[in-house]
């Protein structure tokens, strides 16, 4: 998975579809707790440019770091 979605977070603004590049980004099916239908990601068109994250108001995308990265940043 390149970017994570705290779904519970979404509030259906459609910011992150409107300015995702791969149009890798879509509203789900389901509500989250808030009555919102959050986005999700296909993974495959994803290319992890951080673009979502940027635009966000509600901090709802996070792209883990990898260990092998983590590692390299400690030393």
């Amino acid at each position: 998975m390149k970017v994570n979605v705290k779904q519970e977070r979404c509030k259906e603004c459609g910011l992150c579809i409107y300015h995702c590049p791969r149009q890798a980004i879509s509203k789900s099916g389901m509500l989250n707790a808030n009555g919102y239908h959050p986005v999700q990601v296909n993974d495959e068109a994803c290319i992890a440019c951080g673009m979502c994250y940027t635009i966000c108001p509600d901090g709802v995308f996070y792209i883990p770091v990898s260990q092998d990265r983590k590692e390299r940043d400690l030393s």
